[in-house]
């Protein structure tokens, strides 16, 4: 075992770590921020994704001493100081952009990142650059929604159901 120390959500945490201790199990069961959700543990669904010295990645995919003292920023970090949502969550709050919820950190964490390097993508282009994220509830469609609404696009609200 060997001490890992990161900043994550712009405080540093240290944790213990084997040498095959991935990223998402490090902050999940070493700093307990639960909200890295852990699906396929292949790099297939997304739900892992975190941002790593400002980029996405797949946190099933990093062993966590191959990144100790980066920063970390998970979806526990995207909400505003205050603790309420911040605009990802809370348009896919108004946008029904789930359902289980068990896919929703990795879209949240991959629509950061697509709206920081593209503020205002086309639905095509949240279509394409969301490939790399399963949902099996939603259909995508809110989804799709929820991510023009945080770029502050107009979108239409969803119907009641």
């Amino acid at each position: 075992m060997t001490k890992v120390t990161m900043t994550v959500n712009g405080k540093t945490r240290t944790a213990e770590a084997e040498g095959r201790t991935l990223l998402a199990e490090w902050l999940r069961e070493g700093v307990r921020l639960t909200g890295t959700h852990i699906g396929c543990d292949t790099s297939q669904c997304g739900a892992c994704v975190v941002h790593v010295n400002g980029e996405a990645v797949k946190a099933c995919s990093v062993l966590a001493q191959e990144i100790d003292g980066a920063e970390v920023t998970t979806v526990e970090g995207m909400a505003n100081a205050d603790g309420s949502l911040g605009v990802i969550q809370q348009a896919f709050q108004d946008y029904h952009g789930l359902q289980c919820g068990f896919c929703t950190p990795g879209m949240v964490m991959s629509t950061a990142a697509l709206l920081k390097d593209n503020p205002q993508p086309t639905e095509a282009e949240v279509r394409h650059y969301l490939e790399g994220n399963i949902c099996r509830c939603t259909g995508y469609h809110n989804i799709v929604k929820a991510v023009m609404a945080a770029s502050g696009q107009q979108v239409a609200p969803v119907a009641a159901e």
